[in-house]
């Protein structure tokens, strides 16, 4: 079973927010025309993007990935894909717990729109991760029995670079070893650290080594290994291993646009790399999709057994 943690869903909502700004764009097709622009196939509406992903995931084999509705405000996209395919799809959403209507968004997107994780990207939004308004969005996930993701490190967005958008991020923010200050506070509640860190390999390690409920995701192609001079892969794989073993350590793909679609590359490579560190089959397995399985189980699973998760 192969399940992905980490894909983005760019739909047209997502694009017209992120170019609300952008002078010289048409109405109403701002979305088709800005996917043009990059080259991407238009998304359409939220119920055809979510059939592409339906038989993209069918032909690559993978039974389940995650959508993260990639930019605060879009949550009603990723919550249509979730609400067609539910065994499928599995809802995250971009969150900043600054914004005025914070606190009304965040129970919406837990209770009604059945979002299972919050994603927290404090550099991009300037915030420090033990601020108060950070653990209350540790509560709500408390609560709804929902993860957190927060990102760390090196945080580069691909689709602003190529729309010329600015990327001003404080990374100081991104620090893993404040996120296992919130998340030590609050047990219960499953964090997902994406992309080893992204740069914060040892702060990652650190952080994950104190708190248990810290997980890693494997999503990307994990450049910022340039930032550690001989390090490869398979070294990292190892590392974290080593530290968390192979019950917090989740596959992801960072998947996003078509017609590029999901990214097998990054499957192999990283399967290849799984194997020269040593990881065992059953460990391979854990990684690839037990773990998924067991922090969002499926609609059916969580009916069964009574918990909401």
């Amino acid at each position: 079973m192969v399940n992905d943690v980490h894909c983005h869903f760019f739909s047209s909502s997502f694009l017209e927010l992120l170019t609300r700004n952008m002078p010289g764009l048409p109405e109403p097709d701002r979305a088709a025309a800005v996917a043009a622009r990059l080259g991407w196939a238009d998304p359409g509406s939220a119920e055809a993007l979510s059939g592409v992903w339906v038989n993209e995931l069918d032909r690559h084999a993978v039974s389940r990935a995650s959508l993260i509705a990639s930019i605060p405000g879009d949550e009603d996209s990723v919550a249509e894909a979730v609400r067609l395919y539910p065994d499928r799809f599995v809802g995250f959403f971009m969150f900043n717990p600054l914004a005025p209507d914070a606190s009304s968004r965040l129970e919406r997107a837990l209770s009604q729109q059945k979002m299972r994780c919050v994603c927290l990207f404090p550099a991009m939004h300037e915030y420090a991760v033990n601020l108060e308004t950070v653990g209350k969005v540790f509560e709500a996930a408390a609560s709804h029995g929902a993860a957190v993701f927060v990102h760390c490190g090196v945080l580069t967005v691909g689709v602003r670079a190529k729309l010329g958008l600015p990327s001003s991020f404080n990374l100081r923010s991104g620090d893993p070893l404040a996120v296992a200050s919130v998340a030590s506070a609050f047990p219960q509640v499953p964090v997902i650290i994406p992309h080893f860190g992204a740069g914060m390999f040892r702060e990652a390690l650190m952080a994950a080594d104190q708190c248990g409920n810290i997980h890693l995701d494997t999503s990307s192609s994990n450049s910022w290994m340039k930032y550690y001079p001989g390090l490869t892969l398979d070294t990292v794989f190892r590392q974290a291993l080593s530290v968390l073993g192979a019950q917090r350590i989740l596959f992801g793909t960072d998947s996003s646009f078509f017609p590029r679609g999901w990214q097998k590359g990054i499957y192999v490579v990283q399967t290849a790399a799984m194997k020269t560190a040593g990881a065992s089959e059953a460990d391979r397995q854990l990684m690839l999709g037990g773990n998924f399985e067991r922090l969002f189980p499926r609609e059916s699973v969580r009916i069964t057994d009574g918990v909401d998760r």
